[in-house]
């Protein structure tokens, strides 16, 4: 099959699409791609890592209020589709899939265009506004919250798939997570990560925490700062305790996530659709601290249905601080019952075959198209 992904501005919107690659390439060798994203978003760094072939278009995102960059973004849009459209007549795709951000608009708007079969993927509780847009026009829009069908009433087709994030973890090596950590295997492990970029509240809550962490009561803390804040942070809990406890654990970044993942016991977070695919198909319980800085509050909305099948307690950041992330930490990591039971709710949400499914509804669009 030729597919064409695209999909940019975060890791959210980029992962599920390299997930969606790995799965077809596992069930069909000869597969071929192209990933078109933008010039200036993450996926230009990212995607060429994943040896997948990438092009560029130009492209920006609307602003909230009006201004005349939004008269620049309509031309760049239009720019886009013209661009799009060419390489996509030179590729000739079986199909293409947009898993969100502004690139997608002008890239799934003219395989349409073109009657090429297209699918269009949600993280999120609340969809986007590019991912609204393109749900007209879209053969299939695929959610990754069972429930959110109804948010596209506009669509052809809306289907459950999850997110294809979960699947890519399954395969994760738990004791290369503690191996890589130079934690000792089996041993208890709260991670606690403010995204890739990391977050200075939940680093500032980090640190106004860390006299509680190291009491010996066998659980390995693991903060992940971001590269940004990495020495300030490290340096402020230098500060507070004097030296670092072997029980905790300072980084600036991890990247073997899964792996890590797949030896965590308990983790803090923010509420990112693919994270929280993540940690559902690994079964792992957590406290979720949604970034308020989001369009919709959408990452609240991804929260709260976690915490409403009871595999996630929500702490808001207007409310938190070093006190009360190690109070909620606590409370899961120091009873056993309550972990397992929160741990048993999240394997239930997550969808481990999630890839699959959305490479055989890619399949079916495909295999319907007329030439």
């Amino acid at each position: 099959m030729r597919i064409v992904l695209s999909g940019g501005g975060t890791g959210g919107h980029i992962y599920p699409a390299v997930a969606v690659a790995r799965q077809l390439e596992s069930e069909e060798e000869k597969s071929v791609f192209l990933y078109i994203g933008g010039k200036r978003g993450l996926e230009s760094k990212l995607v060429p890592q994943e040896n997948l072939p990438f092009k560029a278009i130009d492209i920006t995102g609307f602003r909230r209020k009006l201004s005349m960059d939004n008269v620049k973004t309509v031309m760049r849009f239009l720019k886009g589709v013209k661009a799009s459209k060419a390489m996509l007549r030179e590729f000739k795709p079986d199909v293409v899939i947009g898993t969100g951000g502004y690139v997608c608009g002008p890239v799934v708007y003219a395989a349409s265009r073109l009657g090429i079969p297209t699918l269009i993927h949600e993280q999120n509780a609340i969809p986007g506004l590019t991912n609204r847009f393109l749900s007209r026009y879209a053969d299939t829009v695929a959610v990754s919250f069972e429930g959110t069908e109804p948010a596209f009433p506009g669509a052809k087709n809306v289907i459950y798939t999850g997110n294809p994030r979960a699947t890519t973890v399954m395969t994760a090596n738990p004791q290369r997570g503690f191996a890589s950590l130079g934690i000792p295997e089996g041993s208890t492990v709260v991670l606690v990560v403010g995204g890739s970029g990391g977050a200075r509240a939940i680093n500032r809550a980090m640190i106004e925490m860390a006299p509680f962490v190291g009491k010996g009561n066998g659980v390995h803390y693991v903060y992940v700062t971001g590269e940004a804040y990495f020495e300030e942070t490290r340096k402020a809990v230098r500060e507070k305790l004097g030296s670092l406890p072997n029980s905790l654990h300072i980084l600036p970044y991890i990247h073997n996530m899964p792996e890590v993942l797949a030896c965590t016991s308990l983790i803090v977070n923010r509420a990112g659709a693919s994270f929280l695919a993540e940690i559902t198909a690994l079964g792992i319980p957590s406290v979720l601290i949604p970034s308020p800085n989001v369009t919709n509050n959408h990452q609240e909305a991804n929260a709260r249905q976690l915490e409403r099948e009871g595999a996630a307690v929500v702490l808001l950041e207007k409310d938190l601080s070093g006190d009360a992330l190690f109070a909620a930490v606590h409370k899961i990591i120091g009873a056993d019952a309550a972990r397992r039971s929160m741990s048993d709710a999240s394997r239930r949400l997550g969808k481990r075959d999630s890839a699959s499914l959305v490479v055989a509804e890619l399949r079916r669009l495909a295999a319907g198209r007329k030439r």
